[in-house]
């Protein structure tokens, strides 16, 4: 068995842009996804090495999802709701 791990990728400059458009449901996940593990780390610094390592990275920018989490209300539970041009809502999403 190989001791590398191929899906443990370092971030880079070209994989932070979306290579095409996304669905509204979609981006609210990357957002709500990369809110939960920000928070879990307990750094933003995690936050390209995660975005690297997920399904996201193709369709949802790096930068985009920086500009919604830069927007979260820091006390309280809430979900990011209406795609790129959605806000921060109240509770928890319907979809984790």
């Amino acid at each position: 068995m190989p001791q590398e791990r191929p899906f443990l990728t370092e971030p880079s400059e070209a994989g932070a842009a979306a290579s095409g458009a996304a669905p509204d449901s979609l981006f609210d996940l990357a957002v709500n996804r990369a809110a939960t593990a920000v928070r879990g780390v307990g750094s933003q610094d995690a936050l390209a090495a995660w975005h690297a390592r997920t399904r996201f990275a193709r369709r949802i920018s790096l930068a985009e999802v920086q500009r919604a989490l830069a927007t979260r209300p820091q006390s309280g539970e809430w979900h990011w709701q209406g795609g790129p041009d959605g806000s921060w809502q109240p509770g928890k999403a319907r979809f984790p």
